[in-house]
């Protein structure tokens, strides 16, 4: 395993998404009665600062699926959070028009590269320009002063 688990940190995380997902209206227990749900809730929001009682919680309230569920969004989460320690491997974000997007996401396609990729490629290209345009305006610069 790449990411290590730290029990507490991820009992945490366990916890917030539960009652987040129990906040967005979801069933996040294996019960269909209501009161013996909201019982149950009750006594999860009870066990924040204990990560072995959420996780027998987790083994006794939740069906298997929930629980898949619940493992790949906290494994996603330790990925986020590990690789956000390392400015190399943090993920950074910016805002696009759609039609940015979309010509963006055409270009990429078109050359067979990821969208980070491909701004990488157009920046690259751009300063190669410039670079040429630098030169080719010092040798007319210096034709110029060759000609006088």
């Amino acid at each position: 395993m790449r990411y290590q688990k730290l029990d507490i940190q991820e009992a945490t995380w366990k916890w917030k998404y539960l009652l987040k997902k129990h906040r967005e209206g979801e069933n996040i227990t294996k019960h269909t009665e209501q009161s013996l749900i909201d019982l149950k809730i009750q006594l999860l929001a009870t066990l924040q600062n204990s990560p072995e009682e959420i996780e027998q919680w987790i083994k006794s309230e939740m069906t298997p699926e929930q629980k898949k569920k619940m493992r790949q969004s906290i494994r996603a989460r330790r990925k986020r959070f590990f690789n956000a320690e390392k400015q190399s491997t943090k993920k950074k974000s910016i805002d696009l028009e759609y039609a940015s997007w979309l010509r963006l996401s055409k270009y990429s396609k078109n050359l067979n590269l990821t969208l980070s990729e491909t701004i990488n490629y157009l920046v690259d290209e751009i300063e190669k320009k410039q670079l040429y345009l630098d030169q080719v305006a010092k040798m007319k610069s210096s034709l110029k002063d060759l000609l006088k």
